[in-house]
């Protein structure tokens, strides 16, 4: 989410530059007083416009750009993995705090009803709060279930409430599959769906893939909806396999269901050729076996979409993950090495890891070596 023409069409609050700093040392401090206060008092510091419209402006301008810094700070391993959550958690608590300043100003005349929900196996529930908030401030009525939503308790609320659109979010790419599934189930009850976050890829090509709108952010899922949805008809339900007919190969099943034994191979021969590996610990060899996990779960996803950038960006995060943490990129090459030994047989699962690898031996801006 961006600064600019954010706010209900209006010309963008000043910059927030003090008050970002402020609020990031607030959460780094696990000052939830103190961040709180700070989003109150910016929203009503914005005398010049209307509450909802001070209200958004705290949202994407102040709330969304710390917390996108606290990903970023965790990644370069600046912050730990606790001090992440609970800079999280507090963020929560910014949100809703923004929300409660807010709710006596809210638009009497509500736009229609949606439901905002994170797909199965999605926990990070921060970006579709914002978009909650959001169109809440523009004038919709908004459910909003969280986070990790089984699919069949989504159908079963859009039986009970109907509303005008269905808006999913995922961040993480390997929940692909699961937010398929969640699109083709919202479709058979006549539902709109709009899809958001990063794991829908740039410019949102999975979820098109997958039948679903698009939007990029908070501001561009309202314009959809005023726009209006097109509602599916019975008629167009179907299976998800039919929007991705090179599913037929069975590439990407075969990999699912023959996981545990893939994993447990790489691992020993990552063993074999990584030579510091022999001196880990206990807890480096789980975290290890972790890892590889997550890489034969990105070449799954990737063969479900059949996108080769979805693995080779995953695989080139990883080595700047595993750089940070002081273990060489390299260290990366024996797992894909043992996956394409293990997968001969499997003509795209060939040609991502080859891609991955290429990526990873030859060097280039931003690229590992």
């Amino acid at each position: 989410m961006t600064t600019g023409e954010t706010a209900l069409g209006t010309p963008a609050a000043p910059a927030y530059g003090e008050l970002r700093e402020l609020l990031w040392r607030a959460l780094i401090d696990c000052d939830g007083a103190g961040a709180v206060a700070l989003v109150r008092d910016a929203v009503r510091a914005d005398a010049s416009v209307q509450v909802p419209i001070a209200a958004e402006r705290v949202l994407l301008d102040l709330i969304a750009p710390v917390q996108e810094r606290v990903g970023t700070e965790w990644a370069a391993d600046r912050i730990s993995v606790a001090q992440e959550h609970a800079a999280t958690a507090t963020n929560e608590r910014c949100v809703s705090a923004v929300a409660d300043t807010a709710a006596s100003a809210l638009p009497g005349q509500r736009l229609g009803r949606v439901t905002v929900a994170c797909v199965d196996g999605e926990w990070h529930a921060l970006p579709a709060r914002l978009v909650t908030e959001v169109l809440r401030l523009r004038g919709w009525t908004v459910d909003h279930l969280g986070a990790q939503v089984p699919t069949e308790h989504l159908i079963a609320h859009l039986h009970r409430r109907a509303c005008d659109a269905v808006l999913l979010s995922s961040s993480i790419p390997a929940r692909l599959p699961a937010a398929h599934t969640a699109i083709s189930a919202c479709r058979t009850t006549g539902t709109p769906v709009m899809a958001g976050g990063a794991a829908f890829g740039p410019d949102g090509r999975y979820a098109r893939r997958m039948r679903a709108a698009w939007a990029p952010d908070a501001v561009g899922a309202h314009t959809l909806l005023v726009q209006g949805l097109e509602r599916p008809t019975v008629e167009a339900a179907r299976l998800p396999d039919l929007d991705l007919p090179h599913l037929s190969d069975q590439e990407y099943t075969l990999v699912g269901k023959t996981k545990r034994r893939l994993v447990k191979q790489t691992l020993a021969d990552v063993e074999e050729a990584f030579a510091p590996m022999r001196r880990y610990s206990s807890s480096q060899r789980e975290r290890t076996a972790e890892d590889i996990d997550h890489i034969v779960t990105y070449l799954g996803t990737a063969l479900y979409v059949d996108d080769a950038d979805l693995f080779t960006t995953f695989v080139t995060w990883t080595a700047g993950i595993l750089g940070a943490r002081g273990v060489p990129p390299a260290a990366l090459l024996p797992a894909l090495d043992s996956l394409l030994r293990q997968l001969t047989d499997f003509p795209r699962a060939e040609a991502i890891l080859t891609a991955a690898r290429t990526t990873l031996t030859v060097p280039g801006p931003g690229r590992p070596v």
